[in-house]
Parts: structure tokens; sequence; C-alpha cells
């Protein structure tokens, strides 16, 4: 098979590339080691993704964001921070940024959903994309005048650029010879839909609590109950993550009330309950000789700040810019100066915000007596720093 562009990796991020490509005169390759029915068909995986007002726009521009229920977008109005037992809460006010929210939460496999039927409205429509589910790459191999990826049925592939969408741990980018600084927090994440009797007045929360970390994204009320609903998210160790994994929903329910503090009233699990190892990902390069990384392949964010996939639009916007303005001039959409610019760009947007992400992370994770009152301390001063908040208020909104 001959194509201009290989896009290994059919998740929201691959997806999201092939669609702002299509249309355009290009010949567009996905390959996805899932079947086609996990694709077409994705099913609730825990994680609602926090997007900001750019992401926002970026969905609507693709079509995505048309193809979601309205009752199903959550808007996310302010943003508080809570530490250990204290009762002092830092709030990110949405104010400070110039919009009546902060965001929006949508959970992850509705976005899915979105991307796939987007796509497969564009494949439809122009005919220049070929989906290629259930096989895997087994190997990429580049030059300086065109590339090569051969899949595990024996197929070939030849193209003048491959982009990596797989996921942070992207076996595609190690193919390439890409090292990547990775760091294991030791824990593991578990996220599900609770309802509870206090209201959220759509206010997110980041608690760094001794032993957890807990956080709170809200959501428009139970459709079923019309309670008040959110997606908990608690950070543990992972074994005790295994064993909260086991238990019942009445169990379940009654641990995470106490965990809260019961600042939420009573807590009702009405979902199944998801597991995730925490380890943050950024490789030495983004590009190589006619290959480039988007979204988790790029950046496997922490998920403090909620950034995974509003980076993963943020490098299919650039990186489909370059491409088609290359395109349209008759030029090499697989030019290494091209790929340079993106790269550049997308690590100047993304390594800042990486780096202080890891570096909040840490201190607000010790927990012997100096980092207690450090975390402490930091708090409080950040509180009173308008300018300071305000710099959150707008990296939130994705200005």
């Amino acid at each position: 098979m001959n194509v201009d562009i290989v896009i290994v990796g059919a998740g929201p991020s691959g997806l999201c590339l092939a669609k702002s490509l299509s249309g355009q005169g290009l010949k567009i390759a996905v390959v996805e080691q899932q079947d086609i029915e996990a694709i077409a068909r994705p099913v609730f995986d825990g994680r609602e993704i926090a997007l900001t007002q750019e992401s926002a726009k970026t969905m609507k521009a693709l079509g995505l964001w048309e193809l979601i229920e309205p009752h199903a977008i959550s808007p996310l109005r302010d943003a508080k921070i809570l530490d250990g037992q204290s009762q002092f809460e830092m709030l990110i006010p949405h104010q400070l940024s110039h919009y009546s929210e902060l965001g929006w939460l949508i959970s992850n496999h509705l976005i899915r959903q979105a991307a796939y039927d987007a796509t497969q409205s564009a494949i439809e429509l122009n005919g220049d994309i070929t989906l290629i589910c259930g096989h895997k790459v087994i190997k990429v191999k580049t030059d300086t005048a065109n590339a090569k990826v051969a899949l595990d049925d024996g197929a070939e592939i030849n193209a003048k650029l491959v982009v990596a969408a797989d996921n942070r741990f992207s076996t595609t980018r190690r193919m390439m010879g890409i090292a990547a600084d990775m760091h294991d927090f030791g824990r593991n994440m578990l996220v599900c839909c609770m309802t509870h009797d206090k209201p959220h007045n759509h206010i997110a929360w980041e608690w760094f609590d001794y032993g957890q970390t807990l956080a709170l994204l809200p959501m428009n009320p139970d459709p079923v109950s019309a309670r008040y609903r959110s997606s908990v998210v608690i950070t543990v160790a992972s074994d005790e993550a295994e064993e909260l994994m086991k238990l019942s929903p009445e169990a379940f329910s009654k641990n995470a009330k106490e965990r809260f503090g019961n600042r939420l009233g009573e807590m009702n699990l009405i979902s199944s309950i998801h597991s995730y190892p925490l380890v943050s990902v950024y490789p030495k390069r983004l590009v190589s000789t006619r290959f480039a990384t988007v979204g988790d392949a790029a950046v496997g964010m922490h998920p403090v700040t909620a950034h995974g996939f509003n980076f993963g639009l943020l490098g299919v916007e650039k990186l489909s810019k370059e491409i088609l303005t290359a395109h349209k001039l008759g030029k090499d959409i697989g030019d290494q100066s091209l790929l340079l610019r993106y790269e550049r760009t997308h690590r100047l947007k993304t390594k800042p915000l990486f780096m202080m992400t890891r570096l909040i992370t840490e201190i607000y994770t010790k927990e012997s007596p100096p980092a207690k009152l450090l975390r402490k301390a930091l708090l409080h001063i950040s509180d009173r720093l308008t300018p300071f908040k305000r710099s959150i208020a707008t990296s939130l909104t994705g200005r």
C-alpha cells in the first residue's frame, strides 16, 4: 500500500489527526492493533477528560463537539486545591480567566466515540483515510527519501511520513530508537463515578492528603437519580489500590465517604472502578527522520492537571498545520525542517507545564514534618498572589 501518511494508533489523538488532514488531497492510513469493535464502540473506562477552552474550539472545528450529547458535557467552573487535613482551600475562580468556566468535562469513551464517528464521516465524504484494525506494527524504517511500515500480517505500507499516536509507552517510538524519561510514582489511580448529597458547585478538587491524593471532577446531575454526581479519583499505593478494587460497591462507597472527610455527605458508587498505574513520560525527542509523535506518545502527563488530551489536541493542531502548509506549497510533508519546527513548538508549549507538574507532585506527596510545613506555607503564600492564581486559571483554559 502506498500512502502519504501512516498514523499508528486509532485513539482520539490519532483519529483527530487523520480527520484534520482529510479532504486536502493526502492519502492517510491509520493502523490500530485493537479490533474494529473496540474502536467503533468504546466502553466506559472511568476517565473524565478536563478540556480547556482552546481544546473545545479545536474539537468544534474538527466536528467532534456536535457529536456529543449536551447533557454529557459538564462545565468546570472553578478549581480548588486542598492540603492534608486543613480546612484551608486555595480557590482558582473562573473570573481570573475571563471565561464563564475554566473548561469542560467529557467522558473519555465519548470523546473516543466522537473521534471515530467524525473520522467515519470523513472517510465517506473524502475516501482518503484507510483504517486498518486488528494488526500490529512490527517494524518501522525511514530514510531521507521515504518511510516504510511493516505489519504483523506481512503487509507493508510505504509513506512520506509516519506518526506515532499509540500511547505513552509507544512501541513505535521505541522502534525509531527514541528514548524517553519515565517516572514511576509507585502509585495507582482509581477512577469511577459517584453520586453524593452535597453540591460540588461545578468546582474541581485536587486534594493532596496524607497517604493519598484525591480529586473530584464535577459532572452534571445523575440522569437516573438527579443527585449530584462527580468523577472521583483516588491515588494510593499500588497494593492499597488492589484492596480497594476488591471492595463491594457499598463498602467502597463508605470508604470513599470517609476518605473525603464526609465533605460530600453520603457517597454512592454508580459505575465500574478502573485502575491505572501512575507513570509520566517525556521522550528525548519528538521527531526523527520522516517520523513524528503526537498525543501520549509525545507527552505522557501526570493526571493532576488533566492536560493529557489537551496536549494531544495541541500537537494535532500544530503538526497538521505544518503538514498542510507544506502540501499546499508542493513541498515535502516529511521534510526534517518541518518536523523540527513542530518539535520546537510542541516542546515550548508542553515541557514547562510537564516539569512544573512533576515538581508540584513531588512537593505535595512528601510527608515528612518539614515537607508538611513547606506544603502548607506554599499554599497560603500562593493564595495571596493573584497574578500567580491568574496564571493557573489561564493555563487551565488553554490560553
